[in-house]
């Protein structure tokens, strides 16, 4: 049944590529975060993501759809930092399973940046933002409901086969999206979309504490502050902040405080030392080769020449200490030098876009995008999610938000008829 719905979805949006490449993007963007061919039974094996950027590049060069080829600083990071990768590489100590790996991220980073060439309009730069908090938020619907359902005693995961399969991974995905839910309820006019964005807000809380994960204890705690900061420090954002606190305190089991208990007592607690062990390894081999030892750096070889416990075998859980194993200083001051420059320009969007009535969702929108970014600086800390995509499409709203004010598309776009998106708004 499920293939049968998911399948002409599919189909639908690469025909309509053909004509609209943006539409395209959209149709990627969706099946990268949400995996919707992973919870069918015959689509799973067949490879929908490679069809959809296919038929989007294929019509991003035949048809006359706007393309706007203009590099920003942020670009210009992230290709500096593809073609590092692609230097380690070479030199990586498991050239096989790197290969397989740098093209995983080669792909992503790629559409990060077709992304950015096709999407031109504030139409459909709300429209890519819709997609994105959906496909991250349905799961944050589905594990809320769970949670509430199962008075949190057991743990929610996410689809499998995808960067957010683990809990852990799930949980942090959910705080990144949960101020873009906030950024689109501020933008419709329609109440009960506002309500309905709201349930889904606290259902993805919901679902972030029930994944018992403790990196998303803190990164929901940095977050839910930052929302309150960069959100005009409201009293009534202050106010559902405490309430949901409250509420979670007494619906949360006892076995759930016992493991958030544990955040203060990491020294003894394995999984704890096992990433200071990890990052301890990373450390130790950037350290000794300056050029990192490519991807998949995580086997037994390796910890016994450079952890301090070569028993102890795990992932680098931290998008830092990832990075800086797998492609050396250099490598971890471009991933820090992106993110302080997404970070950097909006601000600047905050700032700038209260300037003028017609250019307040480019405010909203620069400060929801820091609110995301602190939540995965935080969460990030704890989680190898160093290449998944949904930060890197944050990267995208701020480039292409400052390329609409640039442009001074708002004039453009108010002296025409609004083009309408869910809720109403332009």
């Amino acid at each position: 049944m499920r293939d049968l719905i998911i399948a002409p979805i599919i189909v639908a949006l690469c025909l309509i590529a053909l004509r609209r490449p943006w539409i395209g993007v959209l149709g990627w963007t969706w099946i990268s975060l949400m995996n919707p061919h992973a919870l069918s039974w015959q689509l799973s094996s067949l490879p929908v993501a490679a069809t959809m950027a296919g038929t989007t590049l294929l019509a991003a060069l035949f048809t006359r759809e706007p393309r706007n080829f203009k590099i920003s600083a942020e670009m210009w990071v992230l290709i500096a930092f593809m073609c590092w990768m692609t230097i380690t590489l070479t030199l990586a100590f498991d050239f096989d399973n790197s290969f397989t790996m740098w093209k995983r991220v080669m792909k992503i980073d790629f559409m990060v940046l077709v992304t950015i060439v096709l999407l031109h309009s504030k139409r459909q730069l709300i429209a890519f933002i819709w997609v994105v908090a959906a496909s991250v938020g349905f799961y944050g619907i589905k594990g809320g409901l769970f949670t509430l359902a199962t008075a949190g005693s057991y743990r929610v995961w996410g689809p499998t086969g995808t960067y957010i399969e683990g809990n852990n991974e799930l949980a942090l995905a959910l705080v990144i999206v949960t101020p873009l839910l906030r950024f689109l309820q501020l933008q419709t006019q329609s109440k009960w979309i506002r309500y309905g964005l709201t349930a889904a807000m606290l259902l993805c809380v919901a679902a972030a504490l029930g994944s018992h994960s403790r990196g998303a204890l803190l990164a929901i705690g940095a977050m839910a502050m930052a929302l309150w900061w960069f959100g005009g420090r409201q009293i009534g954002i202050l106010l559902s902040i405490v309430a949901a606190a409250a509420a979670a305190y007494f619906f949360m089991p006892e076995e759930w405080f016992s493991r958030m208990h544990t955040i203060s007592e990491y020294q003894d607690d394995g999984s704890a030392m096992g990433r200071i062990n990890a990052w301890t390894m990373t450390w130790n081999l950037a350290r000794d080769r300056f050029f990192g030892g490519g991807f998949e750096i995580y086997n037994a070889t390796l910890y016994a020449l450079y952890a301090p416990n070569p028993d102890s075998v795990l992932v680098a859980h931290s998008i830092y200490f990832q990075v800086l194993g797998e492609h050396g200083f250099v490598g971890l001051a471009l991933f820090l030098a992106l993110w302080i420059l997404v970070w950097w320009q909006a601000g600047k969007l905050r700032k700038s876009g209260r300037a003028r009535p017609e250019t307040r969702w480019v405010a909203e929108l620069g400060a929801m995008c820091q609110v995301s970014l602190i939540g995965y600086a935080v969460g990030g800390a704890f989680l190898s999610l160093a290449y998944f995509d949904l930060p890197y499409n944050l990267l995208i709203m701020v480039v292409l938000a400052r390329r609409w004010v640039q442009s001074e598309g708002w004039s453009k776009e108010t002296a025409s008829p609004p083009a309408t998106t869910p809720g109403g708004s332009t």
